[in-house]
């Protein structure tokens, strides 16, 4: 039987030749536009219009231009369609009814009449957006602490079950730098902002990653009685082989229809399902490669700053 945990340092390799390049990522983006990642007015607030001209005229730079007379000259707009198209999707700071009319007016006397009808705003404060994300961090932090107990109280009678835990949440740590890292090169890349199904995702990637983390250690507590006097690490790797098909079974289904929504979706869930796509994929690498190597390498005390001191070691302090 191969020995999978063996090769645990070229994973955690690996995965810092992931993680590492994706937070010089986000420094860059935070260096350059103010943010790890585009945020969109979920979080920030601000205004959403998709505003139909109905003759051509348009421009981005006489768009930017009324904006500005208003005082909102950091406006981000988007003409929507192909080059002639007379559609566009502009986000801007305000909120209020009576300036949002003054700027249409505007818009129609400077460029071109407006199509009234198909017309479309979408407004959040920004209080609602730091709520929001309040709300975020705080979910991400409650599900560790939720996940920890859980895992400890399940896995009690087994010897250190408090690393189990830990592991599983260092699993899940590894999977969110991965998939922040993704959203802020495609907000780099394509323009894409994170909103709150951004959040949705997240959370989503997390529970997938740690039920997956569950059922290998669940599998490990199985064997250890079982196989009485043989090395842990032996037992782990038992254990991750007798639960590996159950895993890739269950997520190549995934992977099969997160392709499918990617090329037949649609724009409006394509980022949505991007994200999800490389939480999903980053998921299932880390309960394989990452929870379990972590924990056969914490308990052969090779993890630094968790290291057992010798006896030696403990005469001399």
């Amino acid at each position: 039987m191969f020995n999978l945990v063996e090769k645990r340092r070229w994973y955690f390799l690996f995965s810092a030749g992931i993680i590492i390049p994706g937070l010089c990522i986000m420094l860059f983006s935070l260096f350059t536009t103010g943010q790890l990642f585009p945020l969109s007015i979920d979080f920030v607030g601000g205004s959403i219009y998709d505003i139909t001209f109905t003759e051509t005229g348009a421009t981005e730079a006489n768009l930017r231009d009324v904006f500005a007379t208003y005082g909102d000259e950091n406006v981000i707009i988007q003409r929507l369609g192909g080059v002639d198209s007379n559609r566009w999707s502009v986000r801007g700071i305000f909120q209020e009814t009576a300036v949002i009319e003054q700027i249409l007016a505007a818009l129609e006397t400077t460029i071109a009449p407006l199509d009234r009808d198909s017309f479309q705003q979408q407004s959040v404060s920004a209080t609602v957006g730091q709520e929001v994300a309040r709300a975020a961090v705080f979910a991400v932090i409650l599900a560790s602490l939720v996940i920890t107990g859980f895992i400890v109280i399940s896995f009690r009678q087994v010897p250190k079950a408090f690393r189990y835990g830990v592991c599983a949440i260092a699993a899940m740590l590894h999977d969110v730098l991965v998939v922040a890292s993704a959203a802020s090169l495609f907000g780099l890349l394509f323009g894409w902002e994170v909103d709150a199904l951004f959040l949705t995702a997240v959370l989503t990637v997390v529970g997938f990653s740690v039920q997956d983390t569950i059922v290998i250690f669940d599998r490990i507590r199985e064997n250890i009685p079982l196989h009485l006097g043989e090395p842990y690490e032996a037992i782990v790797n038992r254990s991750l082989w007798e639960s590996i098909h159950r895993s890739l079974a269950t997520q190549l289904n995934a992977f099969f229809i997160m392709v499918a929504l990617l090329l037949f979706g649609g724009d409006t869930i394509r980022q949505f399902i991007a994200v999800l796509f490389v939480g999903l994929v980053t998921g299932s690498y880390s309960s394989i490669f990452t929870a379990v190597p972590l924990l056969v390498a914490w308990e052969k005390d090779e993890i630094p700053f968790l290291k057992r001191k010798t006896d030696a070691e403990v005469a001399e302090a």
